[in-house]
Order: structure tokens, then sequence, then C-alpha cells
């Protein structure tokens, strides 16, 4: 686009005011917590007063651990995204087609690790932000395409107090370009253009780009163009683009459904030509004209519009992510860390220091009373093992007494990690420090406090994912018109992958799993970790079957497992009855209730021989006194018959068990060799009809055979007219 001042100086104002109205309070912040983080925790003028005071500068960075647990409990606790009808012609079977198109968005754009790294955005620097937008690079139809986006280089709306992006008014992006890389972007006409101003972008005012950027290596100071030979600043010049998204009144078509009265807008990229085909291929559908805030979008760098247009997209392509929100006002974790974090460093430091200066206390020399070392060399010897000193006389030299450590400064230091702890919310319950002495539930319970405190930083990561999924929603609803194939993984481990196609025209003219019409809902739900869900679950199958005696089939134990083939497993226990496999399925199971058993009749005679020793005590005791003889006699009598009365029940009992494992074990077979049977049957059946198929075939063959053999030898015939044309009788 060639130079339009005004309008690049209207976009370079809003971005200033944008800027100066509280990005950079934010930008300052956010620098801190992250340099935090990282271990950065020293003020520059604080260090150089320690160094000249040769005093220690410890940094014990709790925060790194900190945030590492809270992302922790993020990766673990992972949210599935999944599209219910709402009205429409909605119906379950599309929904679930969105839901598996989604699922390859989702693959194709790394989207777990990309929702942790914008989560961790937000923890730290208390922002947040995806990108959204349809791109065309590696396919004509275009693809959503998913980034992250650095909070430093987003601006929102300063008058805004809402979390969702469709309330604000506008929001601008910012990055640093090379000239090639607007060339290949926006055109070689607007990149020569800035190729040949040299650099001098800052017309109007000055760039706030003195706060660091963020990157691999460390240009510091180096805004904008730079210098160097011609090669260099070829490829390596750099300028502010800026991106602004603003909303404007404007009338759009939209296509409406004539039954339900749905609309939904007509793409930008539309020609009229293709509108008139889909409405043909659509009778059911309308075209009406609304009028709706509609997008503008304006790219600018320096005094060049680089692209100013209307939005292709019904919604900001910013999605933003805050820990804490509250009318405006964003919060991040790190944030309220770091006077506590501070403390700890400054507190450690001080002790460290106690114990250094208690080494060398100083010493009180009279004048000239030193004969082997000068008072330097004493000063640095002063705390050597081992110290010699030659003195005139010993009176003339005394060794100052060092300061005692404070009182309390070691518990300065501790509730510095305690104030850190109660602040974030990560106890040591969530971090594995758990005393050996607690029990097992207390530790869940203390766990699930500690979650507690997470909970609205939770929350408001599946409010993203909210605000995310729909925009996607909006995307495919809007350009995914054309039929397409879908690829989703369905077991990662086995590396299973499932097809279906979207958006297809049968001959009748009938489009299956049609994503453009209808209104959906979009449902998150928590996913646990794979890993820890897939062992809780074979966990309790198995305590369910060998400690309750729930008679869990092998086929639900082998699913609820970690093995790689247990597709091919339960065949081919479900398979032949005798096949080596499905024998010894069956000596095992044997073995199991020949082992049950044995237990049954162990438990019987430990009841027998506790009951005989009973008998035993009471035998003893009958040789006491006569006036307790009676008595003896009478608890005697109840304990056999107490006895008595346990061991027919045990009886019972074991016979019933024994009776019902055998029931078990039989039907089991029967139902083996009943479905081998049919197998079997099935089998014959099948080779029985092709061979009547075969024979049939053989059949023809020979007529035919037959049919050409006279064919051949009959003789020619003359050429018969030509057929009519349709709707013109034949000469």
């Amino acid at each position: 686009m060639p130079i339009d001042q005004a309008k690049a100086h209207t976009v370079w104002n809003r971005y200033v005011y944008l800027r100066d109205t509280g990005h950079m309070n934010f930008v300052r912040k956010a620098d801190k917590c992250d340099k935090f983080f990282q271990g950065v925790q020293w003020d520059s003028k604080d260090i150089e007063i320690l160094r000249r005071q040769k005093r220690p500068a410890l940094t014990i960075n709790k925060i790194i651990s900190t945030v590492s647990n809270v992302l922790g409990e993020q990766i673990f606790n992972r949210t599935d995204i999944a599209f219910r009808p709402r009205s429409g012609d909605a119906s379950a079977e599309v929904a679930d087609a969105l839901t598996k198109v989604f699922k390859q968005i989702s693959d194709n754009n790394q989207l777990p690790w990309l929702r942790s790294d914008v989560f961790c955005d937000g923890v730290i620097m208390s922002r947040g932000f995806f990108d959204v937008r349809l791109d065309f690079s590696d396919s004509m139809r275009g693809e959503v395409k998913i980034t992250q986006l650095n909070p430093k280089n987003v601006l929102i709306d300063s008058d805004a107090d809402s979390y969702d992006p469709d309330d604000w008014n506008d929001v601008i992006t910012t990055q640093w370009m090379t000239a090639d890389q607007i060339e290949l972007i926006y055109g070689k006409r607007d990149a020569d253009i800035l190729r040949s101003q040299g650099g001098a972008e800052l017309t109007w005012d000055y760039d706030m780009a003195d706060y660091d950027r963020d990157r691999f290596g460390d240009v510091s100071g180096q805004n904008g163009f730079y210098g160097g030979d011609e090669e260099s600043n070829k490829f390596r010049k750099t300028i502010r683009v800026i991106e602004r998204q603003h909303r404007q009144l404007d009338k759009v078509e939209h296509f409406v459904d004539l039954e339900t009265g749905d609309m939904r807008r007509v793409p930008g990229d539309w020609e009229p030509d293709r509108i008139q085909m889909y409405l043909a291929q659509n009778p059911g559908i309308g075209l009406t004209k609304k009028l709706i805030h509609r997008i503008r979008w304006t790219v600018i760098a320096g005094n060049v519009v680089l692209h100013d247009d209307w939005s292709p997209y019904n919604h900001f392509t910013v999605v933003p992510y805050f820990p804490y929100f509250r009318r405006g006002a964003t919060v991040g974790l790190v944030e309220n860390l770091l006077g506590p974090q501070e403390l700890l460093n400054k507190v450690s430091s001080q002790e460290l220091h106690v114990v250094n200066t208690t080494a060398n206390s100083g010493w009180k020399v009279k004048r000239n009373s030193l004969v082997n070392m000068s008072i330097p060399e004493l000063e640095q010897r002063g705390a050597e093992t081992g110290l010699v000193m030659e003195v005139d006389d010993v009176n003339n030299i005394e060794k100052i007494q060092p300061n005692q450590t404070p009182q309390g400064l070691d518990r300065i230091s501790y509730k510095a990690e305690e104030h850190i702890k109660s602040i974030s919310g990560v106890s040591d319950y969530m971090q594995g420090f758990a005393r050996e002495d607690v029990s097992a539930k207390s530790v869940t319970a203390n766990q699930k406090s500690g979650q507690a405190n997470l909970a609205k930083i939770t929350d408001n990561l599946n409010r993203t994912d909210h605000l995310l999924a729909r925009n996607i929603l909006d995307l495919v609803q809007t350009y995914y018109t054309e039929q397409r194939l879908v690829r989703i993984t369905t077991d990662k481990l086995q590396g299973t992958t499932e097809e279906m196609m979207v958006n297809e025209v049968t001959p009748e003219g009938v489009i299956l799993n049609d994503l453009t019409l209808g209104e959906y809902a979009v449902v998150v739900t928590n996913e646990p970790e794979r890993d820890n869900f897939e062992d809780s679950q074979f966990d309790q199958a198995v305590r369910l079957r060998t400690e309750v005696g729930v008679q869990i089939p092998d086929k639900f134990i082998i699913q609820a497992s970690r093995l790689r083939e247990k597709a091919e497993i339960i065949q081919s226990i479900e398979g032949d009855p005798n096949s080596p496999e499905a024998q010894q399925q069956a000596e095992l199971q044997q073995r199991t209730q020949e082992a049950q058993v044995a237990k049954l009749e162990a438990d019987v005679q430990l009841a027998q021989a506790k009951a005989q020793k009973e008998m035993a005590l009471a035998q003893k005791e009958m040789n006491g006194e006569p006036e307790e003889q009676a008595s003896v006699d009478l608890e005697l009598q109840k304990l056999q018959a107490e006895m008595e009365m346990q061991r027919q029940k045990m009886e019972q009992e074991f016979a019933l068990k024994r009776e019902q494992m055998e029931r078990e074990f039989e039907l089991k077979q029967a139902q083996l060799a009943q479905d081998l049977q049919l197998k079997r049957e099935a089998a014959t059946m099948d080779n029985a009809l092709k061979a009547q198929q075969a024979q049939e075939q053989a059949r023809q063959n020979r007529i035919q055979a037959i049919h050409n053999s006279a064919q051949s030898r009959a003789p020619a015939q003359a050429p018969t007219a030509a057929p009519a044309a349709p709707g013109k009788p034949a000469e």
C-alpha cells in the first residue's frame, strides 16, 4: 500500500496512548517477575554496595520451585474440548465431527505444550496470550494456526474491563521484523520504501523500546535499524511493526436458515459467484444484510501502511489468559512473592556475613609490637589456622571478640519461606515433602487443600480454553466449507489413527458432516494425566478381583493395563479354546480356583485349631476351685457349641463357593466351545458359498466360450443404420 501519513499517524497515536496509560507499568512489573523467576533477584545498586562492603549476596530462589509445582499441577490436569449441539441444524454427529476436527487442529499446532507455555506466562507475568488465525503456507484452503504471543508485545484497550476480548474496543500487537520478512508478507514495494528510509521510522514520537527485548542473543540498545556492512543491512535491519484490530459498525451479508432463522456471516473472501453457487446448492439458505460491529485490521511500519482492510474474522485473533482478573486488573502468582523472596535473600546473606565475620573479627595490637609480620599481613591472615605471631609483649596484643549472632535471625528466614508457601498456596505436601508420621489420608487431604488455593488460576485457564475453542469453532464453521479429510490419532502408544471425511457431497447432493450449519456449545472438561489415570484404573480392577472377590473378566483387566498389544492379547484369549493361549488361561483359572479352595480349607483348619486351643485352656482352668467348676463347665459347653456352629457355617460356605466356581468354570468352557462351533459353522457355510459361486462362474464361463465360438463361425453381417439423435428421427 502507498504511504498514508494520516492513517499511520492515527495507529501510532493509539499505540502511544495504550503504551503510556498502563502498558509500560505492566511491562516493568512483568520484567521484574520474569527476572526473579530466572534467579536475577538483586538490584544492581544493592549488588555494588555489598561488593564494596565485601559482603555476600546470596540468591535462594524459592520462586522457581514454587512456579514449577504450579506448572506441574496444570500439566497433570489438562483439559479436553468437545462440542455439543445447541440449536438450529446442529446434530450429535456433526458435533462429534467438530470435536475430531478440533483434535486434529490441536495436534497440528501442538496445543497442549503451547497451552502450558501461555499458562506459564500468566503465572509469572500475570498475562498470557494465544493468537488464532488462518494460515495458508501449507494449504491453499487455509488451516487454523495457533501461536503464542509475548505478553509485553500485546497492548489491551486501556478502557476495557472485561476478560472476553469481544468486549474490547481494540487490541494492538507489535513485533520487530526485518525488511525481508516484511517483503515476504506485505510485498516488495513497501519493503523497499522502508529500506530507503534507513530506519527513520520514528517520525512522530519516541519509541519506548528501551526495555529488554526477549530473544536468544544479547543485543541490548540495538533498537530499530542498526549499522553494519551493506549485506548485513539488507538482512538484519529491523523495524517495529504495529498491528491494530479495532471495531467499527458496518452492514455485512449473512446466510440465513429459512427454517430456523439461524444466521451465519458470509466469509469475507467469498466472491459473488461463489455465494450464488452456495445458495443454489442449499435451497433452504437465504441471504440478508445485518448491521454488526466489524473488525478493521490495520498494519503499519513507521509511516508506511502495510495493510488496511476489514478483518476476515468475527473475533480478535488475540485470546488472553489472566490468572487473577478483577475489573481490568491482572495479577499473577509471582508478583506477590517478590517481597518474601527479597527478604529471604537478604536474611540469608546477612547470616552468611555473620559467619564470615566471626572467623576474623579483628585484633588489638600495640604499635610496633609485631615482630614477624606487618599489620596488613595480620588483616589478611588473622583467621588462618595455626597462625603464629611474634610479639615483644603478649600483653600488647588482644583478639577482638566477635559479635554474637542476633537472636531470631534464623526465624526471619523461616518466616520468609512460610510466607512464600502461604501466599502461593504451594505447601510442603504439594511439593512431596510430607512427614513420615502423617497418614496417607491426611497427606491427600492437605494436597487437595493446596489445590483449592490454585482453583481460581486453573478455573481462569478453563475460561481461556472456552474462548480459544469458541474462536476455533467460528473459523472452522466459516472457512472449512470444502470437503476435507480429517485424520486424528486415537492411541498414541500404539500409533492407531482414525480418518473421517467432512463436508462430503453425495451423488444425491446431500452434504455429510456439514460443519457450516447449526450452533454448537463448547464443553471444557478436566482430563486426568494419562499415565496416572491408567495405572489407577488397573490397580482398582486388580484389587476388586483379588481382595474383594469381584469376578472382573480378564478382558477388562487387560484393557485397563498399559500393555502395547492389548487387542491381540484379548483376541487370543477369546479365540480357539484348544489354542495354547486358551489352555494356558484355563489352567491359570483352575489354579486360581484351587488356590481359593486351599485358602478356604486353611481358614477352616485355623478356626478349628483356635477352638481346640481355647478348649485346652478351659480344661486347664477346670482344675481350679470346686465352686468355680460349674461356671467353667458352662463356658466350655458354650465354646463347644459356638465352635461347632462356626465349623458347620464354614463348611457350608466352602461347599457353596466350590460349587459356584465349578459352575462358572463349566459355563465358561461351554461358552468357549459354543463360540468355536459357531465360528466353524460360519466358516463351513462361507466355504460352501464360495464353492457354489465358483461353480456358477465356471458354468457361465463355459456358456460364454460356446457363444463366442458360434459367433466366430457365423457369416459376416452388413452394418446397421446409425441410431437417431435425441429429439431427432432416424433417416
